[in-house]
């Protein structure tokens, strides 16, 4: 449900009753709350009670004169605007109420239209203004309360400034402003003023992300440090800048939560899982080429994402492409973008994928599935960096990490022809390979409680659970659409549970048919071999063993599953 902004609260001064009468009116029927006030006094009253966004003052108030309480609300609440208005214009007024802070001038007889315009107008300036004041106040708690060590260099990479936590946490003093930052030995490897210096070489920004910093202290801590040129009003760089965040609490916490079975987008905490996670963060700050080997649904997108989420790349962008779904022609105007007239239909230039992604990831799905045109075009791309957009001869270099998923062999694909083997070498220097469901069974119980959590949110549902027969029916299936089958189950499931417990007959009848194809009916145990056993009818069955399920089943000579879909095609 949308949150309702407050309504603005208006104060009208006017010693004329039916002015107060008509400008309050049009003004309430505009949605705001209006006090009015006949003369200084009762104005004053209102001030002390209530906080006004905005002030109408007449000017002149028989004996009295707006001007004054002008004064004492640009005195005591100096961010209100005030508007002032008068059936005798003069200048030396006007001038003198601007002077004071007055927002605006009207003159009397006041027209709808100007005062609605101008209302909107001083109250639009007031939000505005309330705006940026709430962004300084928080600008300015955060430094007092910063916990991030902070230096910098000039333009000729001396030591500039540091603030108390650099000092108290790195040893830098006072006595080594004016230093070449190159020339100050703190006990450490001095990588951050060697990010600073880097900074100045290329004029652009540099980012470490978990580095070891040996502290003078002789602690080891891991942090992450951001360092940016200060460049000045005219565009000239005159130093350089570095934060430098101690997140060895974070990294720890992040190792916490991988044992917990959550890392970037991914869940589970099965052996395969972990050994995923550690791999991941092992390659996230490197660019090198990474290939996704995984059936159908196990999450090659995830892990994906998570190589370029957890890595230096991190802020730029992650561009997606799924080459399986494209027409070649298509696929390479996609890729390498294309210029205006290039072939039929290209009424203008367009930007490839590969250009949106600079700086960034480019995850390129299906990779098995590209035709061997657009194969020799992105071996040329991973070779040189460099690649022309089509109907174009000149080049673009681009800094890319490329990271590509399928669900084929593409080693096979190779020997049989229909893929280059030099493109499969350079996108093979490392591979992912990521276990199907039904071989980490042990995150079942994680999947099914996030999915959970997930649809509650989505639906505003309040399943707390699957029943123990539905995680068993789980283990015993054996997903050929890995994670995203199971998904959609629970999805399925929790629109059509009417408890907060999801049973098997909420799963998907498709799903239920699979396992009973495979399910070995249970034999009654109540009778020898040898007893003839009278034929019960569902029915009979459940009131026999008292709405025991199980029991039941076992009467009727046939599974848990067969019984539950039995009892879900006779609801």
């Amino acid at each position: 449900m949308p949150t309702l902004q407050p309504q603005q609260r208006i104060l009208l001064v006017d010693d004329e009753d039916g002015i107060r009468f008509t400008l309050g009116t049009l003004l309430k029927k505009e949605g705001y709350l209006v006090d009015t006030a006949a003369d200084l006094a009762a104005a004053r009253n209102f001030l002390h009670a209530s906080c006004y966004d905005l002030a109408l003052l007449d000017i002149m108030l028989a004996d009295e004169s707006g001007i004054d309480l002008l004064r004492e609300i640009k005195e005591s609440t100096p961010d209100t605007p005030v508007v002032m208005f008068t059936g005798c214009p003069q200048i030396e007024s006007a001038t003198e109420a601007v002077r004071l802070g007055a927002f605006d001038y009207i003159n009397k007889p006041v027209r709808y239209e100007t005062l609605i315009a101008v209302t909107r107008h001083a109250l639009d300036a007031k939000a505005l203004n309330d705006e940026r004041e709430r962004y300084r106040a928080n600008l300015d708690a955060i430094f007092r309360t910063v916990s991030d060590s902070i230096v910098m260099i000039d333009r000729d990479g001396r030591l500039a400034q540091f603030n108390s936590m650099a000092e108290r946490v790195c040893g830098y003093h006072h006595d080594l402003i004016g230093s070449d930052a190159a020339d100050i030995h703190l006990g450490c490897r001095g990588e951050c003023r060697a990010a600073l210096q880097e900074v100045l070489r290329n004029k652009s920004p540099q980012e470490l992300r978990h580095i070891e910093c040996h502290l003078p202290s002789g602690k080891t801590r891991i942090v992450s440090i951001s360092a940016a040129p200060v460049v000045g009003s005219d565009g000239t760089i005159s130093g350089a800048v570095a934060v430098i965040r101690d997140e060895t609490e974070l990294v720890e916490l992040e190792r916490s939560l991988r044992h917990q079975g959550r890392f970037h987008g991914l869940i589970g905490a099965s052996a395969q899982m972990l050994r995923l996670y550690n791999l991941i963060e092992i390659l996230a700050n490197y660019s090198t080429t990474v290939l996704i080997n995984g059936e159908s649904g196990t999450g090659k997108e995830l892990v994906a994402a998570a190589l370029h989420g957890s890595g230096s790349r991190s802020k730029k962008p992650f561009v997606k492409v799924n080459c399986s779904a494209l027409s070649e022609h298509l696929l390479e105007s996609e890729l390498f973008g294309h210029v205006r007239g290039a072939f039929t239909g290209a009424i203008s230039d367009k930007i490839g994928r590969f250009q949106k992604a600079h700086g960034g990831t480019l995850f390129l799905d299906e990779i098995g599935d590209i035709s061997p045109s657009i194969q020799m075009r992105l071996l040329r791309v991973l070779q040189e960096s460099e690649f022309e957009r089509v109907g174009e001869s000149t080049s673009i270099k681009v800094d890319v990490r490329i990271v590509a998923a399928t669900n084929q062999s593409l080693a096979e694909k190779v020997t049989q022809g229909a893929f280059r083997q030099d493109l499969y070498y350079r996108l093979n220097v490392v591979r992912i390979d990521l276990p199907p469901l039904r071989e980490r069974l042990d995150d079942l119980e994680l999947l099914v409680t996030h999915f959970i959590t997930q649809f509650n949110s989505k639906f505003a549902k309040a399943v707390a659970a699957v029943s123990d027969d539905v995680m068993l029916l789980f283990r015993s299936y054996s997903w050929p659409g890995n994670v995203r089958e199971l998904q959609h189950a629970i999805e399925h499931a929790c629109i059509l549970s009417k408890t907060s417990i999801i049973t098997v007959a909420d799963l998907p009848q498709d799903l239920l048919d699979c396992v009973t194809l495979h399910d070995t009916p249970v034999q009654s145990t109540s009778a020898s071999p040898s007893t003839p056993v009278a034929k019960l009818s569902l029915a009979e069955a459940l009131a026999a063993s008292a709405g025991n399920k199980a029991r039941a089943a076992r009467l009727l000579g046939i599974s848990r599953m067969t019984l539950y879909r039995q009892m879900g095609m006779t609801e």
